[in-house]
């Protein structure tokens, strides 16, 4: 990519979509193209079709998509598969019908077997049966990187797909219900110190509720207390986690120096399994990660495990040694990104 370039990020406001617009800006790139769902509909067609003609990008990131946690994912079944498909084939389909140069797509490590072999290497992908509770959500992205990989081999596009583990870092979602685990737990272990301390100001602040009454409803829905905080499942499961800053250095270190031949063996008959997995390789259990932001944040109380909710998978770590072939390494640890994550939500909510 050179700096004049036009380049389209997709979901520019997102976790990662952000990140790559700040990484793409700190290394010079002069024309990033961004649009907001107000302005492009990437569900509809036809407003995909005209955005494509009129702006005519060189290279996109495709990180828009319908994202959420355990929750949302297994109560809007329909609507994550739906939405994602229809993302993913618009913007996918006109990138290949303008001629974009290259396009990146972001999955998920969702689209793994709940008893995927550990660390989960990319040829596990379609070998056995997905997580039930987000398996609307994996098969939409199983079908992205089908997509890429279909148009390469039939149209000689350079489409690449990357499947980042959990992703946490700036402009990441705390919403109570919504959120995934990491950030959940730092809001919620956070508000549980305020109440602790009797910072009632700062709760129905951070609540942006008025009386303490309605602060209290609220925290008692999602088990927080002035000594305790609810955290679902048993905290056995093993989970891996990446700064989403690393995630978009190595969007743009792809999109600048890997091509979709790099990305299999030119000796296979069967080209398969040309996605790249992004993470640290490194897990840790809920039950640590939920220690590790209680001694960051400074909370004092006790973690009560509600076993009637769901686990999850038990494990899910994968394997980047083929990302480390190609010549990228994460830099940011965990407890450093978390350390980082909980100013910057300090901090925004002083904003």
């Amino acid at each position: 990519m050179n700096k004049e370039a036009k380049i389209y990020v997709a979901g520019h406001r997102g976790l990662v979509g952000s990140a790559i617009v700040k990484n793409l800006q700190q290394k010079g790139y002069l024309n990033i193209l961004t649009k907001t769902h107000q302005e492009v509909d990437l569900t509809n067609q036809q407003e995909t079709a005209d955005f494509f003609a009129i702006e005519k990008p060189e290279y996109v990131f495709l990180a828009a998509a319908k994202v959420g946690g355990i929750l949302a994912n297994n109560n809007f079944r329909a609507d994550f598969i739906y939405e994602n498909l229809m993302i993913q084939n618009n913007v996918i389909h006109q990138s290949y019908a303008h001629k974009v140069k290259k396009l990146l797509f972001l999955g998920s490590t969702c689209i793994y077997p709940k008893n995927a072999n550990q660390p989960i290497k990319e040829t596990e992908i379609l070998t056995n049966v997905l997580e039930y509770t987000n398996e609307p959500y994996a098969i939409a992205k199983i079908a992205g990187i089908k997509l890429c990989e279909s148009y390469n081999l039939q149209y000689g596009t350079n489409f690449l797909s990357v499947m980042p583990t959990n992703l946490y870092g700036p402009n990441d979602n705390f919403d109570l219900e919504k959120s995934h685990v990491l950030p959940a737990l730092i809001r919620k272990i956070h508000l549980a110190k305020l109440l602790a301390e009797k910072q009632t100001k700062r709760v129905l602040e951070d609540l942006k509720v008025d009386g303490i009454d309605k602060a209290n409803e609220i925290l008692s829905k999602v088990g927080v207390s002035t000594n305790s905080v609810e955290i679902w499942g048993s905290g056995k499961p093993k989970r891996e986690f990446l700064w989403s800053e690393d995630m978009a250095d190595v969007c743009v270190f792809l999109m600048e120096k890997i091509d979709f031949k790099n990305t299999f063996h030119p000796q296979e008959k069967e080209i398969r399994n040309t996605h790249i997995n992004i993470g640290t390789g490194v897990d840790i259990s809920i039950q640590e990660l939920a220690e590790v932001i209680k001694k960051i944040i400074g909370f004092k109380g006790e973690f009560i495990f509600n076993t009637e909710k769901p686990d999850g998978t038990l494990r899910k770590v994968t394997d980047v040694s083929k990302i480390h072939e190609l010549g990228w390494k994460h830099t940011v640890k965990l407890e450093e990104g978390i350390e980082k994550l909980y100013a910057w939500y300090l901090h925004k909510k002083d904003e």
